[in-house]
């Protein structure tokens, strides 16, 4: 496994995964996190609210922003400092979701690499944000 180097990336370098998540993604990270929210598990529950079906656990779909980075860029040995996002749009069972990490600053000298973070559906900006990553030497 080759472990990235601040040296071996630039400004503008970016990354985009695209995923959707099932009923079964679903329901196992809800297990997982203990987030049982009925807008997220039951269909009747959530035909009554603002999204008139179940939606997809913010948190699961942040956490693809953590798979790009572990597995893409900056890749392996990386180290997720922090993130911000803000959520425009629901996200549904089974909506295809790009999402793309872009590097906008290198701190060489504390080793970190700044990203904006953007998920779109249906070329819908549906999440919006920044992350801080420590690079390792």
């Amino acid at each position: 496994m080759t472990h990235f180097k601040i040296s071996n990336i630039q400004i503008g370098d970016a990354f985009e995964l695209v995923r959707q998540f099932s009923d079964t993604d679903v329901k196992l990270f809800s297990e997982l996190s203990g987030d049982i929210n009925p807008v997220h598990l039951d269909e009747s529950y959530a035909k009554e609210t603002i999204f008139g079906q179940r939606i997809v656990h913010g948190a699961l779909l942040t956490s693809i922003f953590s798979t790009i980075f572990a597995n893409h860029l900056p890749g392996p040995g990386c180290i997720y400092l922090k993130s911000e996002n803000k959520f425009l749009k629901p996200v549904y069972l089974n909506q295809p979701i790009t999402f793309r990490a872009e590097i906008i600053n290198i701190v060489v000298e504390k080793k970190r690499v700044i990203f904006k973070t953007i998920a779109k559906a249906d070329q819908q900006e549906i999440i919006v944000g920044t992350a801080e990553l420590y690079i390792p030497e």
